[in-house]
């Protein structure tokens, strides 16, 4: 080798010799067979210096992971030679290598078995037990090659590629079937050799076991002997954390929870009569720290069982799981209350864990909760969360933010373990009362709001409004509950993720106490101004909330105003101050929109449109049957908005956008104007059934809807003037052609036409026949026909229920004597071959719900025909007009349904 190029690999070494030692390592590893005076100076051990030792494996390592395939045999059997050469030399050393030089060889060890272990060298492990036997510094290097194998085969943290996986795959399956047992066997053997006298080498043992357990059999680790040996490692201080962690592997080894159960209780009772549970006995903080995980581990694992079991039939062995769960929880909240932070951190997911264990038991079916319940004590609960709680909150100052978020958490979830009737947690039995009482007490008045941690900071908020009426027994704590809600700890958060969840909090906070806000309101309204504003998209200004988020501060503006004991002309005022600002912008952005040329530009104006009508829309919420709009004095005001909204609707760009938007306000003005909403209509259908595409005709459909329904005839002129129009823009949408194999495409146009039949069927149901009848004969017979294939023809059973519906009814109205001409002629023609051709359509599935309730109505459609008049000719192949006549003149309609079922399974 080149002497003077190795002298550069010391580090104290001149820059021109690094240079040429760097150049000769790429000279060798480019070399064909310059490796093998590397690999011959390993074996012969040529070289004591340890940068000269890294180096040559460095280069054999190279050729091991690039150029092993072109490798002749011969060379591949020289590699195995080598390695096994140096290996029992180290047997023979006085003083092991250093631990850089050993960890180097173990990553060429392990390079080597993952090339060849399934083909050249499948002895691999077996070759290396025979050799290093018991010696300290071959078993050394046998645990850290072991340890170098996890992390090219199995850990999942390292990416590699599909051709790699499935070789790890096939890897471990040999292991498994030829040599763990072999490998366990070893490791035991070290662990009982090495305990007392090296504990460096039990602590490697023991850290290999708890990589492997997670893929081979746990059986083989998972008995007597192994674990009465680990956990005596539990007793010996060089040991012990590193048998936490092994055990603490063994216990997340996925199996079925009864077995998981059975272990996890056999660890604990062994680690609890050993003393291990008298944490307050234990001043190794280190220690406690994993033995905090362990629990962990053990308890999150008692709770996956029982989740798994909660779900099985067997009650018995799911309520001794969840006895085994609450068990651990007095250790638990030992931990978490512990003053070392890793200690208390460790233990949280656990803490979670149980908490959501509660939560499901408030909830479980009736049958479980009461055999669930038999061993769980509320009162106990709630003495523990007090005393953690009270414990926390003294000195919130000074503790981290996990163990404070944790004891306001652990107050927020017991609403879940302690369930009461729609959130009255303060009335009732007192002791519960009283304590749950004292800790909100404590939360708003110990000044743990200020704690600067964002999920301290939302954990304070989500328990302020799940225990809201707490405010309704002690009200004196409002104010400063309300300043939290509005000042930097709230509303003006640094971080806009709390932000936004206050802004839905606060949202709900006065919701439920707007009775008790009567001589905040001005003040609160003055305090959120701000926030109230549109923000022009061309200002740059970086606004605190989203939209989204300035909704609810809209609808909590509007329920401060609408609930309020001010007089309605007070109510007027304050409400026509929040909306005029939206109008004004509004009216300016819609001026600008269609003089601007960029669509991006297009996009951004038309969404800030968009929002000003949903937040006048969102105030809207805050009326009810007790406050309407006419009685706050509003109506004018929303009126205003309508007519500034309205001309949005004939703008020539981003129509979609707009008129969606200006639609979901109209849906709302139809609840809360009633009749002062109706001359605003016929103009506004007019723009939006210009140049629709079928989600406009969709969403303008339920519109109509809404109105034939609340206003009836009041309507009936304006529907019968918009019905065909409206009719033929829906036909002209469904018959435009569209690929084949458009998904998005066919389910429009479904969807388009259940909003059409069910437009119809409204109509119908609301007895106003005059809109159809009043059409012209050709289009009333247009829209019959549609109906007819609507309940034949598409394999939609949601349609199809609809238009026998539809038929049914105007059979009801047109079917008499003094029904519309001709309709009788239709009713045999159509309507009573179509009640059977429908079912004998091969996509009349009666294993589909909507299908069976199509059925249904086709059957009520049948009956209803005969009670209008008496069926004469049947002139249908299969159907015998005798029997049919039979069965519906039978008086319970019940006989005709099943002669139907029977019909469609016999000629299906």
């Amino acid at each position: 080798m080149d002497e003077q190029a190795l002298m550069g690999l010391n580090p104290n070494a001149d820059a021109c010799y690094r240079q040429r030692a760097l150049a000769y390592f790429e000279q060798l590893k480019e070399s064909l067979d310059g490796w093998e005076v590397c690999a011959e100076a390993l074996a012969k051990g040529f070289y004591s210096d340890d940068h000269v030792k890294f180096f040559c494996f460095q280069v054999l390592e190279h050729q091991i992971k690039f150029r092993h395939g072109s490798l002749t045999a011969a060379q591949q059997q020289l590699i195995r030679e080598t390695l096994m050469k140096w290996l029992q030399a180290q047997l023979m050393n006085v003083h092991p290598e250093k631990p850089f030089i050993r960890n180097k060889a173990a990553q060429v060890l392990a390079l080597t078995f993952v090339m060849e272990f399934l083909t050249l060298w499948p002895k691999f492990f077996f070759d290396i037990l025979n050799l290093v036997g018991l010696n300290s510094n071959g078993v050394d290097i046998y645990l850290r090659t072991l340890m170098a194998i996890d992390a090219e085969v199995v850990d999942r943290d390292i990416l590699h590629s599909p051709e790699e996986t499935r070789r790890n795959i096939l890897i471990k399956d040999t292991m498994r079937e030829q040599c763990i047992p072999a490998l366990v066997e070893s490791w035991f053997q070290i662990l009982q050799t090495y305990q007392h006298t090296h504990s460096e080498l039990t602590c490697q043992c023991l850290e290999v076991v708890g990589a492997y357990v997670s893929w081979i059999d746990l059986n083989l680790i998972a008995n007597d002997r192994f674990v009465n040996l680990l956990l005596s490692h539990m007793s010996i201080e060089e040991l012990r954390e590193e048998a936490c962690d092994c055990l603490f592997e063994i216990v997340n080894k996925g199996m079925e929870p009864v077995d998981k159960t059975k272990l996890v209780e056999t660890l604990c009772q062994v680690l609890q009569s050993a003393g291990f549970f008298n944490i307050e006995q234990e001043e190794d903080v280190d220690f406690l720290a994993k033995f905090s995980r362990l629990v962990n581990g053990m308890g999150q694992s008692l709770v996956l069982s029982w989740t798994k079991l909660s779900k099985m039939v067997d009650v018995k062995v799911s309520v001794e799981t969840l006895r085994a769960v609450e068990g651990k929880v007095p250790l638990m909240l030992q931990l978490l209350i512990h003053e070392d932070d890793d200690i208390s951190a460790n233990i949280v997911g656990f803490c979670y864990d149980y908490l959501l264990v509660l939560k499901q038991l408030s909830v479980s079916s009736r049958k479980q909760t009461l055999c669930l319940l038999l061993s769980f004590s509320p009162e106990l609960l709630l003495e523990a969360v007090h005393r953690v709680f009270n414990a926390t909150m003294q000195n919130w100052q000074t503790v981290q933010f996990m163990e404070v978020e944790v004891a306001i958490r652990l107050l927020y979830m017991l609403g879940e373990a302690l369930p009461a009737s729609h959130g009255a947690h303060f009335s009732g039995d007192t002791t519960k009362t009283s304590t749950l009482q004292s800790m909100m007490r404590t939360l708003v008045s110990c000044g743990v709001s200020e704690y600067q941690h964002s999920s301290v900071t939302l954990e304070f908020f989500e328990t302020v409004v799940r225990y809201d009426k707490f405010f309704l027994v002690e009200p004196q704590h409002i104010p400063s509950v309300l300043m939290a809600f509005l000042d930097h700890r709230g509303l003006r958060h640094s971080s806009p993720k709390v932000r936004s969840r206050v802004a839905y909090l606060f949202s709900r906070f006065i919701k439920t106490l707007h009775k008790h806000m009567n001589a905040f309101i001005e003040d609160i309204l003055s305090r959120i101004q701000d926030l109230l504003e549109l923000a022009p998209p061309e200002n740059g200004f970086l606004a605190l909330l989203s939209s989204d988020d300035q909704l609810f501060v809209f609808e909590t503006a509007g329920v401060l105003i609408v609930n309020g004991e001010s007089p309605a002309e007070r109510k007027q005022a304050l409400m026509r101050s929040l909306l005029t600002p939206l109008m004004e912008a509004f009216h300016m952005l819609l001026a600008k929109l269609p003089q601007e040329a960029d669509e991006e530009r297009q996009a951004v104006l038309a969404d800030c449109l968009s929002h000003a009508v949903g937040f006048a829309s969102r105030t809207s919420k805050a009326f009810s049957n007790k406050q309407t709009v006419k009685q706050c004095g509003c109506s004018e005001v929303y009126l205003d908005c309508l007519q500034t909204f309205l001309p949005a609707l004939s703008c020539p760009v981003q129509r979609g956008p707009l008129r969606s938007a200006v639609r979901s306000f109209l849906h709302r003005m139809i609840i809360c104007l009633e009749e002062e909403v109706l001359p605003f209509i016929p103009a506004a259908s007019q723009h939006m059934l210009k140049d629709c595409e079928p989600r406009d005709l969709q969403e303008f459909i339920p519109l109509i809807s809404q109105i034939t329904a609340k206003f009836k005839n009041q309507v009936s002129p304006f529907l019968q003037e918009i019905f065909m129009p409206l009719v033929m823009a829906i036909f002209e949408v469904l018959s435009r052609p569209a690929e084949e194999n458009d998904q998005t495409a066919a389910l429009e146009k479904q969807m388009l036409r259940r909003s059409y039949f069910s437009f119809i069927q409204t109509i119908a149901s609301s007895g106003m026949n005059e809109v159809m009848a009043s059409q012209e004969a050709e289009n009333i017979e247009r829209v019959l026909f549609t109906i007819i294939q609507g309940a034949v023809d598409f394999p939609d059973p949601v349609a199809q229920k609809t238009c026998f519906i539809i038929l049914s009814r105007l059979v009801e109205l047109w079917g008499g004597k003094d029904g519309l001409v001709g309709f009788p002629d239709f009713i045999y023609k159509h309507i009573v071959p179509a009640c059977f051709m429908a079912p004998l359509k091969p996509t009349f599935d009666l294993s589909d719900a909507q299908t069976v309730l199509t059925l249904s109505e086709c059957t009520l459609t049948l009956h209803m025909i005969h009670l209008k008049r008496v069926i004469i000719l049947i002139d249908i192949n299969c159907v015998s007009p005798q029997e049919l006549c039979q069965v519906l003149q039978q008086p319970d309609v019940k006989v005709l349904k099943n002669y139907m079922k029977v019909f469609q399974e016999l000629y299906d």
